[in-house]
């Protein structure tokens, strides 16, 4: 189970840099021993309800992993205490943007959503890299419901384990070439960013801008991520 200290840490952590630029960071959600429990699930296939090869999809290159239900207990636990200050944003942001959607502050509650919309099956993933590996910007969107952030959390520790493999964001601005955002991330480090768009102010008030997320290449080594998407899959 998450430790008691990350539980306080969640409560206070500072998400302002959603805001201004589109993800936030989160230091040491995790510590090392944590990360290589998570990591070890990797070799446990009954924790796994499948497998994506990226290349045979033309998603990059690497392969992650799906969590069935029931999740493991640090994995379930960290989806828990992510959500409620998550949906205190996401629904500033519905209202910033005009729309309808108000998501409630139990993560069980947006879930029986969900499963209203046929999805029910667990997104939370594990991903695996290896050198020369690469994942295309993208968006993690797998139904009409959908709640609007995620976290990734970097279980490989950088320049020991893996070099390369930057967490990169690009926001399509509107009539505007688009605008890069690296969050650079220790291990343990989590990142809580947009699944599809967020809001921006402008002139006229605030519009939306679509984002994308993808990983850089490996150059060497292997990396690890733990990937907590709230809403489910069909």
């Amino acid at each position: 189970m998450m430790h008691p200290r990350h539980a306080v840490m969640l409560h206070a952590m500072d998400l302002t840099d959603l805001d201004r630029h589109g993800a936030a960071r989160l230091p040491t959600l995790l510590s090392p021993d944590q990360c290589a429990e998570m990591i070890a699930l990797w070799d446990r296939p009954v924790t796994f309800r499948k497998e994506v090869v990226m290349a045979r999809h033309g998603y990059g290159s690497g392969r992650y992993r799906y969590f069935a239900y029931p999740l493991p207990d640090p994995v379930a636990a960290l989806r828990e205490a992510l959500y409620p200050a998550l949906a205190s944003i996401a629904n500033r942001w519905a209202e910033a943007l005009g729309d309808d959607a108000i998501y409630p502050p139990r993560h069980a509650d947006f879930l029986a959503r969900c499963a209203l919309a046929g999805q029910d099956k667990a997104t939370p993933l594990l991903l695996r890299y290896e050198a020369g590996d690469w994942n295309a910007l993208h968006q993690d969107v797998y139904g009409p419901a959908i709640f609007p952030l995620q976290a990734a959390i970097l279980l490989s520790r950088p320049g020991r384990d893996f070099t390369g493999g930057a967490f990169t964001l690009t926001e399509q601005r509107p009539r505007m070439q688009s605008r890069p955002e690296v969050v650079p991330l220790d291990q343990g480090d989590a990142v809580i960013f947009p699944v599809r768009d967020r809001p921006v102010m402008g002139a006229r008030g605030p519009h939306r801008v679509q984002m994308r997320h993808g990983v850089s290449r490996i150059l060497s080594g292997s990396r690890h991520v733990l990937g907590i998407i709230f809403h489910d899959a069909a």
